[in-house]
């Protein structure tokens, strides 16, 4: 029964999922703005990028509360691999009796251009690919279950879990900003932006549980549950054709996308500009925020990832009542919702069926920040990021966390040095972004390549064109 419940868990991380790491390392500089945009659009208003071009960025990475990773080298397999065993040697667990994950996690930007029309307004147009593969508010006994051969020594182990919510969802957007400048006068800049997305989904699959009460026999391929009430979800009728053949190109940009919706980002920054010294302008020494310090202190604070993707034509089924399910009857009859049903039934439970439209929830956020010119090229930024999305719904969201980034900052080269307290795990994480002209790469959370002892770990990388304006 393990191995082919594991299926149902793991038939989706060989797919791309998105992390909830921001490039902190790099996109809290003066001069990467096409990063720095999706931390808050306002932040495009006034920048110091004349034209950027995206070439492409990379971003991957693991994070969860279960356990800690026992190694980098587990982890490509856990990917890689089905296997429970790979799994049930991923993780030194934890004594929590629920937890959330990631596994794995990736974020690809494609190409995307900014434009500054003036001193005060910039455009900015940007493609992205995402997923989610997430565990919220899951039974550690349920899966462990589920991913060991055995749960303890006794010969019937009971649990029980409610509440818990399963996601795993790829999707694209293209998406159109406007940061601008809307008020100035000594000492204060006001700025804000926002951006719209047309997002299209290219699948997802969804697990919610309100109760589910297990009595298993170890050893046995079959467990007696009761009182259960979960929804099963998605808009793929034969999982074969979606995931064993992989999300084509057309299906992530083409017109024949199985899910549409609209996505938004909304933001202000209120800037406190030094003295002007030697009597220059106050636009003048906002032009010059980058390289000369154009600001002494940053406040923001934008909600991102606003909306949802409606799927018209989702396959639901809704499983109540008592009986006994085998791991094998759930791999035989699984990959097709109309058998699965079927299935079930025959097992003792009640299963409705239907088809309908069903939204699959962004994983909205509010992100707070400060940024603080401490001396020269000297600078110090605080981000708050506070999830604002429901487990009760489809979707996804990120995990709280609160990080701290000094940075060495010019138009040529950025350092960053991201600290995060992260509210998931209440532990801390430590990174390094380093930016060379427009090519940058770093990681939010690199302690697992020296530690056996970390939660998560995460890498990005990319590139990009910038064409910065020149100094009144």
């Amino acid at each position: 029964m393990k191995k082919s419940l594991l299926a149902l868990f793991t038939i989706v991380t060989v797919c791309p999922a998105a992390y909830s790491q921001r490039y902190l390392g790099v996109s809290t500089g003066n001069y990467n703005t096409l990063n720095s945009m999706f931390l808050n659009p306002a932040n495009l208003g006034g920048c110091n990028e004349k034209i950027g071009v995206n070439l492409i960025s990379f971003n991957m990475g693991v994070d969860n509360s279960l356990g800690t990773i026992s190694s980098i080298g587990n982890i490509m397999k856990a990917v890689n691999s089905g296997d429970s065993n790979s799994n049930q040697n991923l993780f030194t667990y934890s004594n929590k009796d629920k937890f959330s994950m990631m596994l794995p996690a990736v974020e690809l930007r494609g190409p995307g251009v900014l434009y500054r029309i003036s001193d005060k307004h910039t455009v900015a147009l940007t493609t992205r690919v995402r997923a989610f593969n997430e565990f919220n508010n899951f039974s550690k006994q349920l899966y462990t279950t589920i991913t060991q051969s055995t749960l303890s020594n006794a010969s019937i182990n009971t649990l029980s879990a409610q509440n818990f919510n399963w996601t795993a969802h790829v999707w694209s957007d293209i998406g159109l900003s406007y940061g601008g400048v809307v008020y100035s006068s000594d000492p204060l800049q006001v700025k804000v932006g926002a951006t719209v997305r047309y997002l299209m989904g290219a699948g997802y699959l969804g697990l919610k549980g309100k109760n589910l009460d297990i009595a298993y026999t170890t050893g046995s391929d079959s467990f007696h549950a009761t009182n259960s009430d979960i929804e099963f979800a998605s808009n793929l009728q034969n999982l074969d054709d979606a995931f064993s053949n992989g999300v084509s190109f057309s299906k992530i940009f083409g017109s024949k996308s199985r899910g549409t919706g609209i996505g938004a980002d909304l933001g202000i920054v209120v800037s406190m500009l030094p003295e002007s010294g030697g009597g220059n302008s106050t636009s003048d020494r906002a032009d010059d925020a980058g390289e000369d310090g154009g600001y002494k202190l940053s406040l923001s604070a934008a909600v991102t990832d606003i909306g949802a993707i409606t799927y018209k034509s989702s396959y639901n089924v809704n499983v109540t009542g008592n009986g006994y399910l085998t791991g094998k009857g759930l791999a035989d009859h699984l990959k097709d919702y109309q058998d699965f049903r079927q299935y079930v039934i025959n097992q003792g439970y009640t299963a409705d069926t239907g088809v309908k439209s069903t939204k699959v929830s962004l994983p909205t956020a509010m992100l707070i920040g400060g940024d603080y010119h401490a001396y020269k090229h000297f600078y110090a930024n605080a981000t708050l990021i506070l999830n604002m999305a429901s487990d009760a719904n489809f979707g996804s969201k990120y995990y709280n966390q609160l990080t701290i980034t000094p940075r060495y900052d010019t138009k040529l080269f950025t350092a960053g040095l991201p600290i995060t307290y992260n509210m998931l795990t209440n532990n801390m994480r430590i990174g390094l972004g380093l930016r060379v002209s427009g090519f940058y790469l770093g990681s939010d959370d690199m302690l697992a390549l020296f530690s056996n002892n970390q939660y998560g770990i995460n890498f990005y990388f990319g590139g990009m064109i910038p064409i910065c304006r020149g100094k009144k």
